[in-house]
């Protein structure tokens, strides 16, 4: 049996070793930063089956989930080590019951708390609960501005209409609600729609997500790739919204890496500002860690405190700063601004993870993932794959729109 937490040594008993890991702390952050958010992935378990989603391809078993007492020991050591936000997500989190409990915990030491969610699960009534535990935020992911598109998309049927109902609620409650709208070729077209989508929600925050292609996501690259049009015309679009509607909504717009000519900075830097804590309890550099093969990630569940593992384990030092850096990165100047782009990307088109990422220009890869991106949007592909809950494949038709 896998040890839990309460089996594992407590983070901060004596008093001398409390203050041991904060000066780690200290010295970790002049250096590479401090942790400031964290995604906490409570399940795998979720209503939609998204043909984008960046979970892994093996998901987490319900079984192996950390309980109520682990996630609640989890936060009270995120507070402890300095963590300002946690967000919940999944998965679905409020296929969690004990979400409003976590909730309550998370407000109880102190920190921010966002809620990830496809809304679908969620009742006016456990919505209210959550903002009486002290819920801070509201996100909701929608997959297009009305329901045939949408609900195609999730795989779910009247899914949008209930997250529309959700987004109302949120605001009646005087929640701050971000829409997150995750953009790819099969609904780009309402682009414009959903930006005022967003502004009648009274939704505080947009996020233009153009679907990064980790997990699930890579098997349906051919149907989600959006066209270079479409990236330019979706570039115009939010352009002129984000002076239109400046002061009303606040517009982050996510161009998609193949288009793209310099890397992301991705999770602000490897090991930088942010990290993951699965389903499971591993503790990741970024939400697709685990698409790295042959890299061990320690978990919650171990004998080692979430900031010894944060300031030495392998799997975060690995790709920190700017050592690890090959050619061209070692000698560009923006390797301090990008910190070498994703490495999950770059694991996933060249197969070694410390490679340029090809996102970049420089990378001896970029024209050819920027011809793969023309190639692969205009052939044709419209059928999604999409994933059942016991990790296999569905084709429906394009009316079979049913979560299983």
């Amino acid at each position: 049996m896998s040890p839990t937490l309460t089996d594992a040594s407590p983070v901060f008993t004596d008093p001398a070793d409390s203050l041991a890991i904060m000066e780690r702390t200290r010295s970790t952050a002049e250096t590479f930063g401090i942790p400031l958010a964290v995604l906490a992935e409570l399940t795998h378990r979720c209503p939609l089956q998204c043909p984008y989603c960046s979970n892994p391809v093996e998901l987490d078993r319900g079984s192996t989930e950390l309980t109520t007492d682990e996630w609640k020991k989890v936060l009270s050591e995120l507070a402890e080590i300095g963590v300002l936000q946690i967000h919940f997500s999944g998965g679905e989190p409020t296929a969690r019951k004990d979400i409003v409990e976590l909730v309550q915990h998370a407000t109880d030491v102190g920190l921010y708390s966002n809620l990830i969610t496809s809304a679908v699960l969620l009742t006016l009534d456990k919505l209210s609960a959550l903002a009486d535990a002290g819920l801070c935020h509201v996100q909701i992911s929608f997959q297009g501005n009305e329901p045939v598109v949408a609900d195609r998309v999730g795989g779910y049927r009247n899914g949008h209409v209930k997250k529309l109902e959700v987004a109302k609620w949120t605001r009646e409650l005087d929640l701050p609600l971000t829409v997150n709208a995750v953009m790819h070729r099969q609904n780009l077209h309402q682009l414009a729609d959903i930006i005022q989508m967003a502004v009648d929600l009274d939704a505080d925050r947009l996020e233009v997500a153009n679907v990064q292609y980790y997990g699930w996501a890579l098997k349906n690259r051919a149907a989600l790739m959006p066209t270079i049009d479409q990236i330019d015309e979706t570039s115009r679009i939010v352009e002129d919204a984000q002076v239109r509607l400046k002061g009303i909504l606040d517009i982050d717009y996510v161009v998609p890496d193949y288009y793209a000519l310099r890397p992301k900075k991705c999770m602000g830097g490897w090991g930088r500002q942010f990290f993951n804590i699965s389903p499971s309890g591993k503790i990741l550099p970024c939400h697709a860690a685990e698409t790295i093969t042959g890299m061990e990630f320690e978990s919650v569940r171990s004998n080692h405190s979430i900031a010894w593992i944060w300031q030495n384990s392998e799997a975060f030092n690995r790709y920190r700063g700017t050592g690890w850096m090959p050619e061209p990165c070692q000698s560009c100047e923006f390797k301090e601004i990008d910190f070498g782009g994703c490495r999950c990307q770059a694991f996933a088109l060249t197969g070694d993870a410390g490679n340029t990422d090809p996102a970049c220009t420089l990378s001896p890869r970029h024209a050819e993932i920027f011809k793969l991106a023309e190639t692969e949007s205009t052939e044709g592909r419209d059928r999604f794959i999409y994933r059942n809950f016991k990790g296999g494949t569905l084709e429906p038709d394009a009316d079979d729109v049913h979560g299983r």
